[in-house]
């Protein structure tokens, strides 16, 4: 058989409070996420929990993701960083690198395809993880409980509560993972090293491009002019929009 669904993530911000999702149906998926991350991470981090939380099984697994650097780092370029030490090409550092290391590991004897869908264009499943991974961003923001979905209930039976503990959830809900026994009221800001049955998730800290606290007040500054289409600039408006931000600083965000 073969399990489709799809993963996304979504950052107030971005960074800011975010949430990541991963939905099969409404009897299974589940949800979870951070005071404090970036869209990419929320995107990793739903890819990683539905690995985890399929592992028992003996299924082909077709994700549908909206994020081109998530299908990228899987089927590209994840071989060539671990060659280099996870490094990139220029030596640099591979961004989220503890995220991907486990996803490296949990995708080993798995038959898996990813496949493109683009975003907020009505897609069932692709919205259906979108408003999940959102609404958990949203609940941080409010400092409201984390809606975390029932998890896999109808593939695989019991199997699916013990694959899923093992993600990267604390026993408080830090890093909101989607195990079945957590609170999710509360969670550690990016960084913090949850508790895991598993194996263990850290994410570091990823610091704002456009600020650095040793950095003068009078440093210079450099203008960048960056020529959008109509539609682009329209997606980028809403986008800013939903995030509550100006569309200047949501396009920080993303870079």
């Amino acid at each position: 058989m073969t399990i489709t669904a799809a993963a996304d993530g979504s950052a107030l911000g971005n960074p800011g409070p975010a949430g990541w999702a991963w939905y099969i149906d409404d009897e299974n998926w589940a949800a979870g996420g951070w005071k404090h991350a970036t869209n990419n991470q929320g995107e990793l981090m739903a890819v990683l929990d539905l690995f985890l939380a399929t592992a028992h099984l003996d299924d082909d697994l077709h994700i549908l993701c909206d994020s081109q650097y998530v299908i990228n780092c899987v089927t590209k370029w994840m071989l060539g960083w671990k060659k280099k030490g996870w490094r990139k090409g220029d030596g640099k550092p591979v961004m989220n690198v503890d995220l991907l290391k486990q996803i490296d590991d949990a995708i080993v004897g798995r038959r898996y395809r990813f496949e493109w869908v683009k975003g907020h264009v009505g897609h069932v499943l692709n919205e259906a993880a979108d408003s999940r991974a959102r609404a958990v961003a949203e609940a941080f923001q409010r400092g409201a409980a984390v809606p975390e979905g029932p998890g896999l209930t109808t593939a695989g039976g019991g199997g699916a509560a013990e694959s899923r503990a093992g993600i990267g959830r604390a026993d408080a809900g830090r890093a909101a993972a989607g195990g079945a026994a957590a609170s999710a009221a509360t969670t550690d800001p990016v960084g913090a090293q949850p508790v895991s049955g598993r194996r263990v998730t850290t994410q570091p800290e990823t610091p704002s491009l456009f600020s650095f606290d040793d950095e003068p007040a009078d440093a210079p500054s450099r203008t960048i002019t960056v020529a959008l289409s109509e539609t682009e600039h329209a997606r980028l408006a809403e986008r800013a929009r939903s995030a509550g931000l100006r569309p200047e600083d949501y396009l920080r965000g993303l870079i």
